[in-house]
Formats: C-alpha cells, structure tokens, sequence
C-alpha cells in the first residue's frame, strides 16, 4: 500500500504522506469514514460512486481514498474503505470502514448510528452522550460538512442517516481501551486531524484523557496511572481500585500528569517498573526506550544520597541495566527503590504544578514485587 494505487489508499501528493523522517502518513477512521459517506451520499444522488473519492481534512488537506466496496439500493447507498495507517503501529491499519447513508425526511438533519463493529457510549464523562454511537465530534462534524457540500453541489436535502460500521471491529476492539471506557460492541471513529502521524500514538493519549474524564464522571477521587498489567494488578491489590479508575499509562507518563494537571482528582497513584520510573525521576515524561534512557550517573548520585560510597557509586555506574543497579544497592543496604519512588513522586508534583492532587510512587521489578515505594504527597507537602 506504500504506493498510493491499492485499495483503501488515500492519494494527495508525497508532501501529505510523508515527515521529514520519510515515514509515511496514515488516515484515521475519521478520515475514512468520512470518505465513504461522501461516496455513498453522491451515489444516492447521482447514480454514480466518485472513486476516489477527495475529502477536506480540518486543516486543509485534500486527499483522495479509493473504494473498496461500493453497493446501492433503494434510498440507500453504501461505500468502504481500507483504512491505511500509514507506517503507524495503529491496531486499527487494514480495517474496512464502511458508511451506509439513507436519506431522511426533510428537516431531519445528519442522524448517525453505529453500524457492526462500532461501539456505542454507555458510561458517562466522555464527549459523546451514553447510547451514542462511539462516533467523536470531530468525525461527525467532518461528515456533517461533506453531506453539505455533495448536497448543495447535487440537490439533496442533506437529510439523511449515517451508519458506520467496520468489519470486525468488535474484536478488534479488545486491543483497545474501548470496554474499559464503557464503550461497546466495537471501535471509535476518532481523529481530530483525520491523519495519523506515525508513532505519535495519539490514539493511546487520547484513551488516558478519556480514562480520566470517565474516572471522574464515575465520582473516582483515587485513580492510578500504570506501566503495564502487572504494575496494574500490584495497583489493584495494594489500593483496590475499581477498573474505572486504572488509567493504561503505558509509557505516557506525561500524558497522564498534564492532563490531570488540568481535570484534577484527589489522588494519583503511579505505578510502574523500576526502570521505567528511574526515568520519571530523572525528568522525562516519556518513558519509551527510543525516546528516553536509564541514566546510570543519575542512580548512582542517588545511592550517594542514599548512604552509598563510592565504589557502591562506581557499581551502579557501570551496572548493565536499572534492575541490576537496585539489586546492588539492595545488597548494600541502601533503598535505591524507595529513593526513585519518591523522587519519581516529587517530579510528577512538579509537572503538576500545584494541582490539588496528591501522588504516591509504587516501584516494581519484572515479578511484580514491591521494590519502591513514596508515600502519598500533595502540592502542600
């Protein structure tokens, strides 16, 4: 698909599909479903599918999709498309997003329903009402102005109804954190830009903001930001935090901070591996091994806080990996978990920057023991 002609592709010229590290774009569901609806509501009109079908990004791109499916009846007209991600890790990449338009009676407005494989809200604190369709305002508005558009260009109305559906969406849904969120049967038709910039993982931040405002609705005060499902089940057991209040971190600890820095809760709870919160600690908000290192002269001057001498300093310097360094200092008595935890915690105080939030550390290692622990601090101390 990195040629631009297969099916499901969008085309609109090398400067929209690629970045400066020669990575090629992708096209959230958004996009794609927005393209399928313009397709299928100017065959209802016209007779006849644009293929490929162009749409407008919000920021002005025009790029062009190529159907997949196309199918018409009476008063109805439906389109698909292959979602393309790009070179993205996106779970999403090669779905088919399909756009079933119907034409309504007049003054009925845009309706939007949610088809096979696309969730349906059923908690609050998301930006959508509980027994809507997991379809975001920015989709739906992209898809409100192109019905406009091919109506005033071909003598609709604009009244009409839209499903999206995606096939097998539901199962892909698991990989996401749509049933934690309370959305079900399926997945999000997201996007905010309509593309999708390779490894920017926008899809997993928006998911931690959405986990807080769900949380929050829910009447949460207490939540924790996690690593990864072991950290989370050492969460659950030591504050035992219901599944609404467990935010999938990841390596998003940034994320989570700054956004609870401005939807505040009572407290935050983080959890994570040794490693991953030694860089916490040492100030980096993304913990990714691509974009931030274990800094073996930052643990060692903390095992000199510690207690430790110079050669336990030397140690740590030249350890192989994080684990190995704590696993020195435990040997020499000095509490390297304990010093990242509340370091970690006292960096996290200060990305929130005087939210009324208090914070606790838990450290662990690969077994998911206990290795470091802060007790809970608030931005009075």
């Amino acid at each position: 698909m990195a040629d631009g002609t297969a099916a499901g592709t969008a085309t609109g010229g090398r400067a929209a599909q690629l970045q400066h590290t020669g990575m090629r774009h992708g096209w959230t569901t958004g996009a794609c479903a927005t393209a399928a609806t313009t397709a299928a509501y100017t065959a209802l009109l016209t007779g006849e599918f644009p293929d490929p079908v162009g749409i407008t990004l919000p920021k002005g791109q025009t790029p062009a999709f190529t159907l997949a499916v196309e199918e018409r009846g009476d008063g109805w007209a439906m389109a698909a498309i292959v979602k393309d991600a790009g070179d993205d890790p996106d779970v999403t990449h090669g779905a088919l997003i399909r756009a079933t338009v119907r034409l309504s009676p007049p003054g009925s407005g845009v309706v939007f329903r949610a088809g096979p494989g696309v969730g349906t809200v059923t908690r609050p604190g998301l930006p959508l009402a509980v027994g809507e369709p997991a379809i975001n305002p920015v989709p739906r508005q992209m898809m409100r102005d192109h019905v406009a558009e091919v109506a005033a260009r071909h003598g609709g109305t604009g009244d009409v109804e839209i499903e999206v559906s995606v096939d097998h969406g539901e199962e892909i849904a698991r990989s996401t954190w749509n049933p934690r969120l309370g959305i079900l049967g399926g997945i999000s038709i997201l996007g905010t830009t309509g593309i999708v910039v390779p490894y920017s993982c926008s899809a997993w931040i928006d998911s931690i903001r959405r986990g807080v405002d769900v949380a929050r609705a829910a009447g949460r005060t207490h939540v924790a930001g996690c690593t990864g499902s072991t950290s989370e089940k050492v969460a659950v057991a030591v504050h035992g935090l219901p599944e609404d209040a467990l935010l999938d971190m990841g390596d998003f600890a940034g994320a989570v901070l700054k956004y609870i820095r401005r939807h505040p809760v009572d407290r935050l709870t983080v959890a994570g591996g040794f490693a991953k919160l030694s860089k916490l600690a040492a100030g980096h908000l993304d913990l990714h091994s691509a974009r931030s290192q274990v800094n073996k002269e930052f643990l060692a001057e903390l095992a000199r806080h510690g207690g430790g001498d110079d050669a336990l300093a030397a140690a740590v310097t030249g350890a192989n990996t994080g684990l190995e360094a704590l696993r020195l200092c435990e040997a020499a008595g000095v509490p390297l978990g304990d010093i990242v935890a509340v370091t970690a915690r006292d960096e996290a105080l200060a990305v929130l920057r005087g939210a009324p939030v208090a914070v606790d550390v838990i450290c662990i290692d690969r077994a998911g023991v206990i290795v470091g622990r802060a007790e809970p601090k608030g931005p009075r101390g």
